[in-house]
């Protein structure tokens, strides 16, 4: 029915930069905001950015500062890209979709497994 998958994780030293990308896929009508969220081990997870269907961007207090994110709507695509990076940046970043709208039915929210980043000092 519907899956988000992310990519562009991996290991940066500290200062260094990285891209984020999360599709969504599936047979998909519409979806409303995407969200870029973190987990690490041990800590609750937090907002990093938010991005509305027509482009409106919010930033967690994790998120500001540093980080940008981005949309292709016709690719369903959302992007984060994060600049000048600290080890504590590094978590589990997670993808999510809200009021995603498909041929079978509306989801209230889609959430992807994450891609890991871990910044190194």
């Amino acid at each position: 029915q519907l899956r988000l998958v992310e990519s562009g994780g991996g290991l940066v030293q500290s200062g260094g930069s990285l891209r984020l990308s999360c599709v969504a896929e599936g047979n998909i009508k519409s979806i409303d905001a995407m969200d870029w969220y973190r987990e690490a081990p041990g800590k609750q997870r937090e907002l990093v950015a938010k991005i509305t269907n027509a482009g409106d961007t919010n930033y967690g207090d994790s998120g500001k500062g540093r980080f940008a994110i981005s949309r292709d709507n016709a690719k369903n695509m959302v992007y984060l890209q994060g600049n000048n990076l600290k080890p504590d940046d590094t978590a589990n970043y997670i993808c999510n979709a809200d009021n995603v709208i498909t041929d079978i039915h509306r989801f209230l929210q889609a959430w992807g497994r994450g891609t890991q980043v871990t910044v190194s000092s």
